[in-house]
């Protein structure tokens, strides 16, 4: 296959779907890919690059699509393979690239690899997932833990082993140590490939290898405890992640998948997940000729307020840690608390935000329902889906408040599906739909329009450089420039008049 020039994702767009609360056409009150390609000349209209579309494979759900029972086929509740030749059609029709979710750290544990390597210690597929001896004392054998609470390890009778999972006790994790494996799931990614995809967002891009020798993860000091991985009240949080995650044989893969990926013209996006290190493997990840080419980053998806002067830590620590690195910037995505309600954001802040995140170097991401101003859900405990919430309720109440569905219009729930939704839509979102804000000129969703089309606009914001960026209080200053034009940029991030500015006004200036 001839090598094409993959660029169409730099400084690109890129409008996540969460396909079960996107548009149902079945009347089953969850979304599916023909939803998905009915909506498309919405997404369309936004200005956008392409789509982003969480996992719709074959799967238990028990982690709702991010465990996997068949890399190739298409769960039936979201439809079947000519549906989604139909979106991509679309899509392409339209001149959207479509990038799917890749699962690759870990399986569910009804995929027919795992069901064969747990059922003897000698079949051919024994060593396709990572298992491991107890201690003498029956124990597991080390003190790796679960993101999702408790031990990292779980015995299976069978083998009389334990077998690894990072996630929930139904998704162990795949061994990348043995190349029949890592050959299996880039024929995986082949597949999809050769369906027509145009690139990958890799789930956990920094979880594929463990420790060979399974060594204990040391303890983390509790002034350096972070919770942009996993929730505060998460003991996940207490050790340096330093053997079950983040290991440096991880490169040579990453460097065998985008060599897959270059033929195709297609791009990734690695979603990084590391509380300590993640600007260093940004930079080892996307800052290398022959790696992938974008990753996603935690920084502007925690935390309870995103002042300039933080905005500037940011930046000063990405100039500094990873000057050659490419990241994909987001405020919202399927895991984390609406950035609306996260740092309670008025309307003429939610603009500010949206105008100053579309200004950065990078790509961005923005996620369904943020172009609304959607704010976080209240999802009560007998409503909850999420098992991650289950655990850790009421602490930590998951991540299904984010997760809720699409609303369209003032129709039955939102126009998003003719059954009861299988989450409920707040009141508060039916204030705020897709009809109501079209015919609305001064709306966020016009705004994000504009904002979008300003960095289609402009090259420098898509591509150019970024320098002299500092906060002075609330104001948040900094240049974007290429060949073509230099952009100066002031932002006054808060409610009062600061720096000449208005309140969250954003000064554009070209020259």
């Amino acid at each position: 296959m001839t090598e094409v020039k993959i660029d169409w994702w730099k400084g690109g767009v890129i409008y996540q779907i969460y396909p079960r609360s996107f548009q149902d056409t079945t009347g089953d009150g969850i979304g599916d890919l023909p939803g998905i390609t009915q909506r498309l000349p919405y997404v369309a209209s936004l200005g956008v690059d392409a789509v982003w579309i969480s996992p719709f494979f074959t799967s238990p759900m028990k982690d709702f699509g991010y465990d996997v029972s068949d890399y190739r086929g298409i769960d039936p509740l979201f439809g079947d393979m000519e549906d989604f030749d139909a979106l991509i059609e679309r899509a392409h029709e339209l001149g959207l690239k479509v990038m799917i979710d890749l699962v690759m750290s870990h399986s569910s544990d009804q995929h027919p690899w795992f069901v064969e390597s747990r059922a003897s210690r000698d079949n051919p597929k024994a060593d396709w997932y990572v298992w491991a001896d107890p201690r003498p004392d029956g124990t597991p054998p080390n003190n790796w833990l679960s993101i999702f609470g408790g031990p990292a390890w779980h015995w299976d009778a069978r083998r009389e082993k334990y077998y690894l999972h990072n996630f929930l006790v139904s998704q162990p994790d795949l061994n990348f140590h043995n190349p029949a494996v890592q050959d299996a799931l880039l024929d995986v990614a082949r597949f999809w490939l050769d369906k027509g995809v145009d690139g990958f967002r890799l789930d956990t891009v920094n979880f594929y290898f463990h420790d060979a020798q399974l060594r204990d993860n040391p303890p983390l000091p509790k002034d350096r405890r972070k919770s942009d991985t996993a929730p505060a009240v998460n003991p996940y949080n207490h050790q340096s992640h330093r053997f079950d995650k983040s290991r440096p044989e991880n490169i040579a893969f990453l460097e065998r998948f985008a060599a897959l990926l270059r033929g195709y013209g297609a791009a990734v996006i690695g979603e990084i997940g590391d509380s300590e290190r993640a600007l260093e493997l940004l930079e080892e990840y996307t800052g290398v000729a022959g790696r992938i080419q974008m990753s996603y980053v935690f920084d502007f998806l925690s935390g309870n307020d995103l002042a300039a002067t933080r905005i500037s830590e940011v930046f000063d620590a990405l100039h500094s840690v990873a000057p050659n690195s490419w990241p994909c910037w987001a405020m919202s995505n399927h895991d984390v608390v609406r950035h609306i309600s996260r740092w309670s954001l008025s309307d003429p802040a939610a603009k500010a935000y949206a105008t100053v995140l579309l200004c950065f170097k990078g790509s961005v991401c923005l996620y369904q329902g943020e172009e609304l101003g959607l704010p976080e859900a209240d999802i009560g405990y007998d409503d909850l889906q999420d098992p991650y919430g289950k655990e850790f309720w009421p602490e930590f109440k998951g991540r299904d408040g984010c997760r809720t569905p699409m609303v369209w219009d003032m129709g039955v729930n939102g126009g998003f599906s003719t059954a009861k939704p299988w989450l409920p839509i707040p009141h508060t979102h039916l204030q705020r739909t897709v009809v109501a804000q079209e015919a609305d000129a001064q709306s966020l969703l016009h705004h994000y329009r504009w904002a979008i089309g300003l960095r289609r606009k402009h090259s420098a914001l898509r591509g150019g450089s970024m320098t002299d960026l500092h906060a002075e209080g609330p104001v948040l200053t900094f240049n974007r420039a290429d060949d073509q034009q230099t952009l100066h940029i002031r932002a006054n991030l808060s409610a009062e008049e600061a720096g000449g500015l208005r309140p969250w006004q954003v000064q554009i200036i070209e020259g």
